[in-house]
């Protein structure tokens, strides 16, 4: 496994409500601003998060490692990665008839860069998928003793994901306001679809080290 493998699951970090505020917030009184103190947040989380899981999985490694062996250690390992991807999987369908944007979504009109900010924070801490996801990916590299710098990749592209909204509000000006409900409604609708396809890739990965 390289980092290469684990981008895609910055497209399970991003689906769904994470990047419909990303819309709203491209359409806020102030998109711009707005927008990167979302991306802000959001980065915050994302690297965090899936650095701590990297560094506790890193050091069971080595701990454990001791007395059980590398592969027995890689072994459990995979297991566990499995367990996440599964409980994933389950939570990302549960979630999929959750069809268009909460209604507190209809105040970010005039949301400031702060109040962005801490909705980026917030809203990747809460959001069980992504919970799952950053754990998951973590933990991953860690097995394979991918860097903390393979790590990067991952949340640049989440994070490239979620600023569409603002790249489109960028290149395409007022045509924009035709392009962005578009995003918000696939989004809202459909992104379970590939998140499970996703998912399902990692799985397959993930049993195919276990049968090694």
């Amino acid at each position: 496994m390289n980092f290469l493998t684990i981008l895609p699951m910055a497209v399970v970090m991003v689906a769904g409500t994470q990047l419909v505020a990303a819309v709203f917030l491209a359409s806020a009184d102030r998109p711009r601003a707005a927008s990167l103190g979302y991306l802000g947040g959001a980065g915050l989380v994302v690297a965090g998060g899936v650095t701590a899981s990297w560094l506790v999985t890193r050091a069971v490694k080595v701990d454990v490692g001791d007395g059980l062996g590398r592969r027995a250690v890689e072994s459990r390992i995979d297991v566990v990665v499995l367990a996440l991807l599964l409980v994933l999987a389950v939570v990302v369908f549960l979630r999929r008839h959750t069809a268009g944007p909460p209604k507190w979504m209809s105040g970010l009109q005039r949301a400031s860069p702060a109040y962005a900010l801490r909705l980026g924070v917030l809203l990747f801490l809460a959001m069980p998928t992504d919970d799952l996801t950053m754990l998951t990916v973590g933990a991953s590299a860690a097995r394979h003793d991918l860097s903390w710098w393979h790590l990067l990749p991952f949340v640049l592209l989440t994070l490239a994901l979620l600023a569409l909204p603002l790249l489109a509000l960028l290149l395409l000006g007022h045509r924009a306001e035709a392009v962005l409900p578009r995003i918000r409604d696939w989004a809202g609708r459909h992104s379970w679809v590939v998140s499970e396809i996703v998912i399902g890739f990692f799985v397959v990965l993930t049993v195919a080290g276990l049968l090694r």
